[in-house]
């Protein structure tokens, strides 16, 4: 019987792994989970942005809201708004907002919303939260719940006080062995699974289960094991990041309710809104920009959106994208950076931690025998899961009309798409995304968060299909029902930052 798992490696991906793992079995049996994490290795720290899961997430290991929102510099995070990827004008921006539309599966809203509306964006038309977001609005009332929301919503978040705060959590409520120390040394049985974990001054740890959140280093997957990182710059071409932190110019400063991300000429911006402060940051390519120049659009987009000139040095960050051939190996799995990563762009690596650290409880092997039929489907699962966030972040470059530079020029190359991409542009061609072309029970990204992407960057279908009779009657009656629902929220929900400085000074109601 598996009795003991060691996870290597801290930060939210470590601390949510076990979070998970501790509250789910650790009554059933005498499960032992221990994580070592070197006491001299930071963790990277800006994966900022969380998607909607992460509320099912906290709630499931036992986190408080209030205390959460406390301990984290959290804020509230309602989706994406998208800022001169399509054109690169002034004017040109769209919501991918995370509230489903309104009708969604109901009718046929694109087509409608292409016949009768197409002047207007079309997450505006068919959901209240892009203009919750422009609004500044919470997603929720200060009488709502726990992670219980009026529009769906994720956080924003300071990722170092995360990994503390689940660290916290995890010793004190959920009988989580710390070992701070650093590996030195790994022994195996003779069959090749590890057996031990060797440290500079707690000796063997020994395990049945290993969990690798070491990040990019991969100590034991990727170093230990050899299992190759597959490379996907060939696809997506960003590999570096500056980031910097940027003070408000007053206390009382709107808190921003999305995820902004700005076009540059060889990636990206990404300005995330938390309560003491914005964490910034330019994603981009080396390829096409050099560190310097990149240094200088990020400076020029600060010096635009805040008035300051005068920022710290910004912190570098490389990155080569891919994914492991495969993550779970004999008794070792990877989560996390360990496993790979891609670019900021949506979010997604901290929701494919969560996925990972959910799949592993939900699945936890009983025995050895077991573990390889678990391994498995572990690794089909997250080969097809990275296959579908890079299909879905290319989509975003791969529509633009940008041609100013040869980043745009390269990205918007139809013989550079993934070859599943390239198929489902053709069938989007006559109709709008569904759930046909995406059959898994829990799919990476939604139909409707291809719609919103494919026709907020312009896309147009010429659709082949004729509209039922009463079909544009039911897509008014939905268009007029998003309309109705944005007034009353805008009248009822508190801004941003009012409604997290009741629940600093109050709390929320527990569920």
């Amino acid at each position: 019987m598996l009795r003991r798992i060691v996870i290597v490696g801290g930060g939210s991906a470590g601390w949510l792994t076990a979070g998970l793992i501790a509250a789910e079995h650790r009554a059933a049996g005498g499960l032992q989970v221990t994580l070592i994490e070197s006491p001299e290795v930071a963790p990277i720290g800006v994966g900022e942005g969380t998607w909607p899961s992460m509320r099912d997430t906290l709630r499931r290991i036992g986190v408080s809201e209030s205390d959460f929102f406390r301990e984290c510099d959290a804020a509230f995070k309602q989706g994406s708004r998208f800022n001169r990827w399509v054109d690169g004008g002034d004017g040109d921006y769209y919501f991918h907002p995370f509230v489903l539309p309104q009708g969604y599966g109901e009718v046929d809203l694109p087509q409608q919303w292409q016949a009768q509306h197409p002047h207007i964006p079309f997450a505006d038309l068919v959901s209240f939260q892009p203009h919750l977001c422009t609004q500044g609005r919470a997603p929720k009332q200060v009488v709502t719940p726990e992670y219980a929301a009026v529009a769906n919503y994720g956080y924003h978040l300071d990722a170092g006080k995360f990994g503390l705060f689940l660290r916290k959590h995890c010793l004190e409520k959920l009988g989580v062995q710390y070992v701070p120390d650093h590996v030195v040394g790994i022994s195996a049985h003779p069959d090749g699974d590890i057996a031990a974990l060797q440290t500079q001054h707690h000796g063997a740890l020994a395990g049945e289960l290993f969990i690798d959140c070491t990040g990019m280093q991969s100590l034991l997957l990727g170093q230990h094991y050899g299992i190759p990182l597959i490379p996907q710059q060939q696809v997506l071409y960003n590999d570096a990041a500056l980031a910097v932190q940027v003070p408000y110019p007053a206390e009382d400063y709107p808190i921003a309710s999305q995820t902004s991300s700005t076009a540059q000429s060889a990636g990206w911006i990404w300005d995330i809104g938390l309560p003491g402060r914005r964490g910034v940051g330019h994603v981009y390519a080396s390829a096409y920009i050099s560190d310097d120049q990149a240094e200088a659009e990020l400076r020029a987009y600060i010096a635009q959106t805040s008035g300051q000139t005068e920022i710290p040095a910004p912190r570098k960050l490389r990155f080569a994208p891919g994914y492991r051939e495969k993550f779970w190996h004999r008794n070792c799995v990877a989560i996390g950076l360990s496993a790979g990563f891609i670019e900021p762009l949506e979010a997604s690596a901290l929701a494919i931690v969560e996925m990972s650290a959910a799949m592993v409880c939900d699945d936890l092997p009983a025995t050895r025998a077991a573990m390889d039929i678990v391994a498995a489907r572990f690794n089909a699962a997250f080969t097809y899961r990275w296959e579908r966030v890079i299909d879905f972040l290319k989509l975003h470059y791969a529509l633009s009309q940008r041609r100013d530079s040869a980043y745009w020029r390269d990205n918007t190359d139809p013989a550079r798409l993934p070859q599943r991409l390239r198929d489902l542009l053709t069938l989007w061609r006559h109709r709008a995304p569904s759930r046909s072309d995406f059959d898994r029970i829990e799919e990476v990204f939604p139909p409707a968060s291809y719609q919103y992407i494919l026709y907020g960057m312009g896309f147009r279908s010429d659709f082949s299909r004729a509209p039922r009779p009463q079909e544009a009657a039911m897509a008014d009656h939905y268009f007029q029902e998003a309309g109705e629902l944005t007034r009353k929220m805008l009248g009822a929900l508190p801004d941003n930052r009012a409604l997290i400085n009741h629940i600093k000074r109050h709390g929320l109601q527990k569920i």
